[in-house]
């Protein structure tokens, strides 16, 4: 069993990664369907003669929650979990039908807490990564992580 990672761990520059999954043109329709039911999300045809984005396209949101397993993959080990205290959150570029997405997470601060000697903040950037490599999110949050006992 590999140990808990703690703030202490979490150094600048760091980095975790995981994934690939694969997301269908069913997923994206069914997702959309329930959580975001527009018409460049839910309908191919309707998708094609969309002027920006010119084909099927997973909503943002389906996005965040297909990265979200991933994240929690890369940082499994995270001590207390992946508790998020905000940031900002961008979509680049779509996410198709067959795209292939991967997340790869940079440590960029890491800072005790004055008030909670039992914790600290740590702020990443998730890159949420299709099959060229290129960003289809980046997201930024701030996470509270625990302090090693007794460290």
């Amino acid at each position: 069993m590999t140990e808990a990672i703690h703030l202490e761990d979490l150094t600048p520059g760091r980095r975790f990664a995981a994934g690939p999954v694969t997301i269908t043109e069913a997923e994206i329709i069914d997702f959309a369907t329930r959580y975001d039911p527009q018409p460049f999300h839910t309908d191919p045809g309707a998708a094609a003669a969309h002027p920006l984005f010119k084909g099927l396209a997973a909503s943002g949101w389906h996005t965040a929650a297909i990265s979200m397993p991933l994240v929690v993959q890369a940082l499994g080990g995270l001590a207390g979990g992946i508790i998020g205290g905000g940031g900002e959150l961008l979509w680049p570029r779509p996410v198709r039908p067959g795209d292939t997405l991967s997340v790869e997470v940079e440590v960029l601060e890491a800072t005790p807490s004055r008030s909670r000697p039992d914790r600290g903040a740590a702020v990443l950037r998730i890159r949420t990564l299709n099959q060229h490599g290129e960003e289809v999110q980046v997201f930024s949050p701030r996470i509270v992580v625990p302090r090693r006992p007794g460290g």
